[in-house]
């Protein structure tokens, strides 16, 4: 077990590497001078520097050396929890993300519980339902769910909850009210995928043995599906929801735009724009941190629910 422990957080440290080398080296095949975009953005004409001024500068923000050099820099910091400063905004990297990391968490927080419950709560709706109609109905929304563009859902919300019903902000991150909609929207596909994942394992389950035991000894149908049906139809959820971080951060970046929140998504499309480098390669970092420790923990707890699965080595 501890060598299969060792296994996984060594490849969770090469996924990490990995993430953060990839996107370094993306960065730098994107077309644009980095100094151009970062002046341009002060407002100053990179044609109007001579040429010693153009050095010097390049010599302030270290990027008068070679590829693979400021590649080992940045990464070297990295790993000791140094990210360097941000090449346009001339801030620590670390107190940005300090700043939106906590709006973000907080959305991203707000969705995974809510396309759980929403998830889940249509999943077990659906398995309960026996009127063929209604359980036609309810097994299809998942679809719906994940094929309506995200963008399309959140300007939806907008326009009918903010401006026509006026419920809720339609932008910014001032206090609860401002989360609800951002993270409806951010949580419905990820909800659609549990009910649908969901759904199958209930259809799978019904007629294994135990269940017909169940019935065999007097429970209810209310009973069956809460004490036995569940647990057994829940298990792929577990693996699904490590995947679904990765998606939920990613679609952050979207929502965070569409809402106008001060988040981390939004700081991150603002980068890439700017091509300030050590901001995308920190957001990089802690998202794909986030993923592999939660996947990890997933991992390690499948044996704990489910005991036919042992991580033990096959003796030959």
């Amino acid at each position: 077990m501890s060598r299969y422990v060792l296994g996984r957080i060594a490849q969770a440290l090469l996924v990490l590497w990995g993430a953060y080398s990839i996107t370094y080296f993306i960065l730098y095949l994107l077309p644009g001078d980095t100094l151009s975009i970062m002046l341009s953005a002060s407002g100053v004409e990179i044609d109007s520097l001579s040429a010693q001024d153009l050095a010097q500068a390049k010599l302030y923000y270290g990027l008068d050396r070679g590829v693979f050099e400021q590649y080992v820099d940045l990464l070297w910091g990295a790993l000791q929890g140094d990210f360097g400063n941000s090449l346009t905004l001339n801030r620590p990297v670390s107190e940005l993300l300090a700043e939106r990391l906590p709006q973000t968490l907080g959305l991203a927080g707000m969705a995974i519980v809510l396309s759980l419950i929403g998830g889940v709560g249509l999943a077990y709706l659906t398995a309960y339902v026996r009127w063929q109609p209604l359980k036609v109905a309810l097994s299809r929304l998942p679809s719906l769910g994940f094929s309506v563009p995200v963008f399309w859902m959140g300007l939806l919300f907008i326009q009918l909850f903010a401006f026509s019903l006026g419920w809720f902000p339609a932008t910014g991150n001032q206090g609860i009210a401002s989360l609800i909609l951002p993270a409806v929207t951010l949580a419905i596909p990820s909800a659609a995928v549990y009910a649908q994942v969901l759904q199958r394992g209930f259809q799978g389950v019904w007629k294994e043995p135990y269940i017909i035991t169940a019935y065999a000894k007097g429970l209810t149908r209310a009973q069956v599906q809460a004490r036995h049906a569940f647990k057994n139809a829940a298990l792929p959820l577990l693996t699904l929801i490590g995947l679904q971080v990765g998606n939920t951060v990613s679609g952050a970046v979207l929502v965070e735009t569409i809402f106008a929140r001060s988040g981390v998504g939004r700081l991150a499309q603002e980068a890439v724009l700017r091509q300030d480098i050590p901001v995308v390669l920190a957001i990089v970092a802690v998202s794909a941190a986030a993923f592999v420790l939660v996947n990890l923990i997933v991992d390690l707890l499948y044996p704990a629910l489910d005991p036919r699965i042992a991580h033990t080595p096959k003796v030959s």
